[in-house]
């Protein structure tokens, strides 16, 4: 269910859910959302996790979780986006996210980073640059960003040759050079040209 809204109204009497994704350009891992229903009060200096500091982030990763009336951190695994697509992966994760905020507390409003809603029976409307415009979702872009860098870190202990701490999946020089002489690990999108063409056959 779509709904159109004016930001600049007075949304005071209304009770947010600010859901937001990352990880859609990495050949590996899940791509993560977040949906976040943050306290009327809350001071938090928040603003897209891409503006911010790893150690700004990790610092409101604990506050956001600590202070939020309600949140919840959902994924589609990489087998998943290799079945649906990334864009509908990246929808079912939000969906999760959503879905599960609102068994946590009621709300009236979902909004989303981007400009398509995922499935849902929640009013919901699309917020293009949503991470720098709305709190909520600013918040749910800082869990989502938080929690995908921790699974590469987590990823990276357990195979450090392929580089993902630095990198973190994404396609760079550096790892695209390592995947020519390293195998093709479980957690790869193997649907993502750049893996799809390393698993052809010669």
């Amino acid at each position: 269910m779509t709904k159109q809204i004016d930001l600049f109204n007075d949304q005071s009497s209304q009770i947010i859910v600010g859901v937001d994704e990352v990880g859609r350009g990495p050949l590996v891992g899940d791509v993560v959302a977040a949906a976040v229903i943050l306290p009327e009060d809350c001071q938090l200096p928040l603003n897209d996790s891409k503006k911010l500091s790893e150690k700004k982030r990790e610092a409101l990763f604990s506050e956001i979780k600590q202070q939020a009336i309600a949140y919840s951190i959902q994924k589609a695994s990489p087998q998943e986006i290799d079945e649906l697509n990334i864009l509908q992966a990246t929808m079912l994760a939000m969906s999760r996210a959503i879905e599960e905020v609102a068994q946590q507390s009621a709300f009236d409003l979902a909004m989303i980073d981007g400009n398509r809603c995922p499935k849902t029976t929640h009013p919901c409307v699309a917020i293009v640059k949503g991470d720098s415009k709305v709190p909520a979702i600013s918040a749910a872009s800082i869990l989502a960003k938080v929690y995908r860098d921790r699974q590469m870190k987590d990823l990276d202990k357990q195979h450090p040759e392929y580089g993902f701490a630095q990198h973190k999946g994404y396609p760079t020089p550096a790892h695209l050079e390592r995947l020519k002489s390293l195998p093709i690990l479980a957690e790869y999108r193997r649907s993502f040209k750049p893996v799809r063409v390393l698993l052809e056959p010669v």
